[in-house]
């Protein structure tokens, strides 16, 4: 009788607490392999959970000891052991986190109080975020931060100190930018500025967060914007393309055999409409090995995709005509979007012929030559695909900033703008550049490319910029 009670009640608290299936058996055979049986001869037995009961099959078959199987003490244990049960089930530990992007489970503080989560509790969670930047680069050494070296300053120099300062990131994470997942979608270059800038990573939350980290930058770096992203969102791999533009003053493309006063000059319609033909050839996917250094015309790599390319109106500011170039691209390559331009200019001036632009995407080495890099600037990253499937989840916002694009449009106004037109009057970038010019030869063999280069290298190097380079290898 003992023994018959002790089997129901096992049943009978098994399936109470959902923890298996009715048995087939209740007794059990000695050699069989019902659920709640005993392993017979050949098979192992079977493997026991909760207070022995076999899993992945029905109940407590097994029971509990002989001395608890009374009529008054098993009700009120099997009470406490719901209750208990129906504890952990209902959140008492640490629940299922949410599956981000890469399938991973979101991480949650664990409950239960205790001294080390009460102290995790009071510091602003880490989340993963994307910050919407807009700089001027003259004075830098590019976007990208050289670690150990002090010498030359760049923009994520300024960035991560005042990251650290403003509290948003501890300061071992600014000593070890892998620790906070730290990614930048475009690597701009020496002295080329920023209006759309995208960066990732993992901050602390804080309160005020876009005031603080502005407090602690110079007045020509600025956030503008900030969303939360997935937990594996990195906002190189998932850029669709980018936009750049490049700014210049109109009497660059003034024919070479006429006498042209700065000025004074304005370009008319008929050289605009030349300008936008020329850079329309390039739209498409071509290999632009010959727009670029140490890639071959074999390697994979050099073929880029661009979406569109084109010269807008020109506008005057400080008695100069200047214009400005958009090109977007799924990316460019080192020094690619400067020698797009630059090979334009060429033909429009008289310098080079129309057919060496598909000439240039043969395997033929062709001297193209690169603009200064003083007008080149980060117009606007993409994130297409990222937006149709995470943009409207409900948990996340599409990556596009509507809404900033007024606060945009003045720091142009105020950082960028002032700066080529300032530096370009200073320093006539443009003007020593297309001096240059007649030392190249269109024309020439690669060997004569090589010693055409090393001839005008130092006049390179006065340019004061190393151009655009968002993925270069």
């Amino acid at each position: 009788m003992l023994r018959w009670g002790a089997r129901a009640w096992g049943w009978g608290w098994g399936r109470g607490l959902g923890l298996g299936a009715r048995p087939r058996n209740v007794r059990g055979g000695r050699g069989g392999r019902e659920a709640g049986g005993e392993a017979g001869p050949g098979h192992p037995a079977p493997q026991r959970g909760l207070l022995g009961a076999p899993r992945g099959g029905t109940g407590l078959a097994a029971g509990p000891p002989p001395e608890l199987c009374s009529p008054q003490v098993a009700p009120s244990m099997a009470e406490g052991l719901r209750a208990a049960a129906a504890k952990r089930l209902s959140g008492g530990g640490e629940g299922p986190g949410r599956p981000e992007e890469n399938g991973r489970q979101s991480k949650r503080l664990k409950g239960g109080g205790g001294e080390e989560e009460e102290e995790q509790g009071k510091k602003s969670p880490k989340r993963k975020i994307v910050l919407l930047m807009a700089y001027s680069g003259k004075g830098y050494h590019g976007m990208q931060r050289n670690m150990g070296s002090s010498q030359f300053k760049t923009i994520e120099d300024d960035l991560v100190s005042a990251l650290v300062q403003s509290g948003c990131i501890p300061e071992n994470h600014g000593e070890d930018m892998k620790k906070m997942s730290f990614q930048r979608c475009a690597r701009t270059d020496k002295g080329v500025s920023a209006a759309g800038q995208i960066v990732s990573l993992k901050v602390r939350l804080i309160d005020d967060i876009l005031e603080k980290i502005n407090n602690h930058l110079p007045s020509h770096i600025r956030i503008l914007g900030l969303k939360r992203v997935t937990g594996g969102f990195n906002s190189k791999n998932k850029c669709d393309a980018r936009t750049y533009s490049y700014m210049l003053p109109t009497f660059t493309f003034a024919h070479k055999d006429e006498d042209v006063q700065e000025e004074a000059y304005r370009l008319n319609n008929e050289t605009l409409e030349r300008v936008n033909k020329l850079l329309a050839c390039y739209k498409g996917t071509h290999n632009f090995h010959n727009f670029t250094s140490q890639k071959g015309p074999k390697d994979p790599s050099a073929k880029r995709y661009i979406m569109e390319m084109y010269c807008g109106e020109p506008f005057v500011r400080e008695n100069v005509e200047f214009a400005v170039i958009k090109v977007k691209g799924q990316s460019f390559m080192m020094h690619q979007i400067r020698k797009m331009i630059g090979l334009v200019i060429a033909i429009v001036k008289g310098y080079a012929a129309e057919s060496i632009i598909e000439r240039s995407w043969g395997e033929e080495k062709v001297d193209v030559p690169k603009a200064p890099g003083l007008g080149l600037v980060l117009e606007r990253v993409h994130f297409e695909k990222y937006n149709r499937r995470f943009g409207n989840d409900g948990l996340h916002e599409p990556l596009e900033w509507t809404e900033e694009e007024e606060k945009i449009a003045v720091f142009k106004e105020q950082y960028i703008y002032p700066t080529i037109i300032n530096t370009e009057r200073e320093e006539k970038s443009m003007m020593n550049w297309l001096s240059t010019l007649s030392i190249h030869d269109f024309n020439s063999s690669a060997a004569e490319v090589q010693a055409n280069n090393k001839n005008s290298k130092n006049s390179s190097d006065l340019e004061g910029s190393d151009g655009c380079g968002d993925d270069s290898d």
